[in-house]
């Protein structure tokens, strides 16, 4: 079977690789929005968790990460629930990790394993030590396929950055040791850019987080009225807000109707309705300098600045 991907372009994935797409836990993550709600109020933020997981894993693939890892990376996102990380909003998880404390769970009640056993592949090694994977998944500050994808695929639909740009960028990648490092300090300052236009141009972009404020409140006040229960947090963003919709809460139904493309916020650190603190997403790539791999932030001042 070949996939084509609209940053990577065309591959040949491994049969294995095709069967778990085919699964409805992978199908599911089409209807999942990775930036959360904002797709309601923005309709062009409408990039989905089906699409970076695909991503992911032909980035592990182009890298020479093994089969094993490859399967790791397409599933890593699997047990996201409706609307992303906004249900970490929605029960107060400041460590935004939800999707990974039912990783397990989402898991061992899908068919996945059984695929895996019908191809010689042990679930319990590949899907549940992360650490094993260092291509995959690294701590930041450090370069990672998950952590690039996001990054490039956001920036490239929401046309913060070209398909030139992401094609010098991959050529620039070197897997050092078993990890992703840069062989130049230049590169390693474009996608430190990049990764902050990511950060605070849309992670914290005002709509962004309106939208995403506004329907966690509504899905709180469904879960406390019982309205709706954890179960229904694993569906996807079309079932659980048309759940929503049926609802005779007036507050619910009010908070939905906050919710469209046309509405303006304003940023203002002295008047505003809305305060959000996110986790600090900080990056400092390692770059291969004379052999040695060393934190850009040592050699690069721009890089210094960004960070700071």
């Amino acid at each position: 079977m070949k996939i084509v991907d609209s940053i990577y372009g065309e591959f040949k994935i491994e049969p294995i690789i095709q069967d778990l797409i085919n699964t409805k836990e992978v199908q599911r993550l089409k209807k999942i929005h990775q930036g959360g709600a904002n797709y309601l109020t923005n309709s062009t933020w409408n990039v989905t968790r089906y699409e970076h997981s695909i991503g992911t894993m032909l980035l592990v693939k182009i890298l020479g990460g093994s089969v094993e890892e490859q399967i790791a990376a397409l599933l890593h996102d699997v047990s996201h629930t409706a609307f992303s990380h906004l249900v970490d909003l929605v029960l107060e998880n400041e460590d935004e990790d939800y999707h990974e404390k039912i990783y397990k769970k989402m898991i061992n009640e899908s068919q996945i394993p059984e695929i895996l056993i019908k191809y010689n592949y042990n679930p319990n090694e590949i899907l549940f030590d992360e650490k094993r994977w260092t291509i995959l998944e690294k701590s930041s500050p450090d370069l990672c396929a998950d952590r690039i994808d996001y990054t490039l695929r956001d920036m490239f639909q929401y046309k913060g950055i070209t398909k030139i740009e992401i094609n010098k960028f991959i050529e620039s990648l070197i897997i050092y040791n078993g990890e992703i490092v840069l062989n130049n300090i230049e590169i390693a300052e474009w996608f430190t850019e990049t990764y902050y236009k990511e950060v605070i141009d849309f992670f914290m972009n005002p709509l962004n987080v309106y939208s995403n404020q506004i329907l966690s409140k509504a899905i709180q006040k469904a879960l406390s009225s019982g309205e709706i229960n954890k179960n229904d947090l694993e569906t996807d963003d079309e079932i659980l807000l048309n759940k929503l919709k049926k609802t005779q809460n007036k507050e619910i139904l009010e908070l939905i109707s906050k919710i469209h493309e046309g509405i303006h916020v304003e940023y203002n650190e002295l008047n505003y309705d809305i305060h959000q603190t996110q986790k600090i997403r900080l990056i400092d790539p390692m770059v291969l300098i004379d052999g040695k791999a060393v934190r850009a932030s040592s050699i690069s001042k721009k890089i210094q600045k960004k960070i700071k």
